[in-house]
């Protein structure tokens, strides 16, 4: 949603929570695979939040978050250490739990398929946060490009990499044909709970 920079009131900090606190724990879930981790994300979003609401262009808003977690994940895959939760509230991070439906209690509605998980864990980082924001964020690569701060031509090599890299490892999950007994049908597997870009052909 973009915000009219004439109308727009920041909101408050609780309120950005309660909001957005599930979209933002679900793509940090993608992003790093685990639940532990993508609690720690999460929280490091909204810290980051906490510290630069005050300086925030309206435009957005999602966008902006979108950006925030996924460049704070690349970040910590590049550094391997945290980043320190330092000038925020000493209460806030416990508001972070605590919510009707908690994060993780959302995510668990609508979770990915476990094989897809794991092939988005097994992708490279750079190649999962593109995929991610693409075929399950649905961002444009236009959105895309801004929010890793790259060109349009990586975007759309790090799509095509990362797509591949996911259907060579779903190969398993393809139906299998049988050739020889032609009235026969080839036997059928469930439907990836997915963008149609993750199945195998």
């Amino acid at each position: 949603m973009k915000v009219d920079s004439a109308a727009w009131t920041p909101p408050s900090w609780d309120g950005i929570v309660r909001e957005h606190s599930a979209r933002v724990y679900r793509l940090a879930y993608r992003l790093t695979g685990n639940q532990h981790d993508a609690e720690d994300l999460t929280q490091e979003v909204f810290v980051r939040v906490f510290r630069s609401l005050s300086n925030y262009t309206p435009g957005t808003f999602e966008g902006w978050l979108h950006r925030i977690t996924t460049n704070l994940f690349l970040d910590q895959v590049r550094r391997k250490q945290r980043i320190r939760f330092e000038g925020l509230a000493d209460d806030a991070a416990e508001r972070l739990r605590g919510r009707e439906p908690s994060p993780a209690q959302a995510y668990d509605d609508q979770h990915l398929d476990g094989d897809i998980q794991t092939a988005l864990d097994a992708l490279a980082p750079e190649y999962r946060a593109a995929v991610v924001l693409c075929d399950i964020e649905g961002l444009s690569y236009e959105e895309i490009a801004a929010t890793l701060g790259v060109k349009m031509g990586t975007v759309r090599s790090r799509i095509h990499r990362g797509r591949a890299q996911l259907r060579a490892a779903l190969e398993h999950r393809a139906p299998e044909v049988r050739s020889s007994t032609p009235r026969r049908k080839p036997r059928r597997v469930g439907r990836l709970r997915t963008n149609p870009a993750f199945t195998t052909s």
